[in-house]
């Protein structure tokens, strides 16, 4: 490749607009294509919006000078362009795809219209639009309902408490946040939701939406029990955006296959973020997606001849779940590894009810595997770089105790 190769990216979350940050600080030019009409924005954050925490100039992203706002509709890997929906073509050289990922949507009676949209009353929770929608339809009093109990879930009830409705969560699975938590640290987070008025049902299934005249009025129980609502949030997990590269006859099983050079089944795509799929595993977290930026950057700004490292490799992300709920009623949690220990494995667990914080750490054959922390979290950094060195611990104990307590908590 030469200087003057075209790199086009399509996506404008947080690793498109990473990549693209990065390339340029390398000397590499780059074109930014999104579909959302806002300026690039940082999802995670899109919770403390709702929540009237944060407007959403603040969580906006830098974006490279060379954005266009267009949605993709088509990939011509022959001539190496990417067609727009409003006919235009862009040509690339190399092109990255940085689609991110979709709401799951549930199978739920009476969920879309005749017009295969969703009711008034009924939002998704991923985009700025969706979160604009629901904070111009929340008002004290307002009778909410959030479908699922996950990272997500929990984040959006919480939004809609402190913004003064009354928020009833429903989660299908036994407790909140179970991929990430052990049953003691959903208990925690359960508490602080309840704290804050939220009704927390756990082992209940939706089954229906009721709406009248387009508009939702109730959500039905899989036991018949209805419960009325002015608002309706699906929270039910995301799943990777791959319709481009399917269509385009890439590699895709649950997510676009990548190798460790971010590089899809097309030696001319590359593909990073929720949407791609490395070595088996799809993210969706955004350390992930940072960290594949970074080393595609390099390895693009390499191929130019510019200053990248031509030995950049991804290699994957050994991830920590972390959750922060700024403002009233503070709460932080993290979690990393495999928060259940298995036969054989030690367990070093602290606990503190007047302070509703919550230590564990998992050990295996001398290795830190996991832990979650709810509360205090001055020891989570310590943990994290032990659990990702995967280095023995010491036979004696003691210093993995000092990490647990070491900032004179519990």
């Amino acid at each position: 490749m030469t200087s003057n190769t075209r790199v086009v990216v399509i996506g404008a979350g947080l690793a498109g607009v990473r990549l693209a940050r990065r390339l340029a600080e390398l000397g590499r030019s780059v074109t930014l294509v999104g579909d959302e009409e806002h300026h690039p924005y940082n999802r995670v954050l899109l919770a403390e919006v709702l929540a009237g925490r944060y407007s959403p100039e603040v969580i906006a992203l830098p974006a490279p000078a060379d954005l266009v706002r267009a949605r993709v509709t088509g990939i011509d890997r022959a001539e190496r362009t990417v067609e727009c929906a409003d006919g235009t073509k862009i040509a690339y050289d190399t092109l990255v795809l940085a689609t991110g990922s979709n709401p799951v949507l549930p199978p739920l009676r009476g969920l879309f219209t005749p017009d295969h949209v969703l009711p008034d009353g009924v939002h998704a929770f991923r985009t700025m639009d969706d979160c604009l929608g629901l904070s111009e339809a929340v008002r004290p009093g307002a009778r909410a309902v959030v479908i699922g109990g996950g990272l997500l879930g929990v984040s959006a009830a919480r939004a809609l408490a402190l913004r003064g409705a009354q928020v009833v969560l429903a989660q299908q699975s036994e407790r909140l946040m179970e991929r990430q938590l052990d049953p003691a640290a959903s208990k925690l987070v359960r508490r602080h939701l309840t704290d804050l008025g939220v009704e927390v049902h756990t082992d209940l299934r939706v089954r229906d939406v009721r709406c009248v005249n387009g508009s939702v009025r109730s959500v039905e129980m899989a036991d018949g029990y209805a419960m009325d609502a002015d608002l309706v949030v699906l929270a039910c997990g995301v799943h990777p955006r791959v319709g481009l590269a399917q269509v385009a006859g890439l590699d895709v099983r649950k997510g676009i296959v990548v190798d460790d050079e971010l590089r899809t089944s097309d030696p001319h795509i590359r593909a990073l973020g929720d949407c791609a799929q490395h070595d088996g595993t799809v993210y969706g977290l955004a350390t992930p997606a940072l960290e594949q930026a970074d080393v595609l950057a390099e390895l693009l700004a390499s191929e130019a001849g510019t200053t990248g490292d031509p030995h950049a490799r991804y290699t994957g992300t050994r991830s920590l779940t972390r959750l922060t709920l700024a403002g009233e009623g503070f709460f932080d949690l993290a979690a990393f590894g495999e928060t259940e220990a298995l036969p054989g494995d030690d367990v070093v667990q602290l606990a503190d009810a007047t302070r509703g914080t919550y230590r564990k750490v998992v050990v295996r054959d001398d290795r830190l595997v996991g832990g979650v922390l709810v509360g205090e979290l001055g020891t989570v950094g310590a943990l994290a770089r032990a659990w990702e060195g995967a280095e023995p611990l010491p036979a004696d104990g003691a210093p993995l105790l000092h990490l647990l307590t070491n900032d004179g908590g519990s």
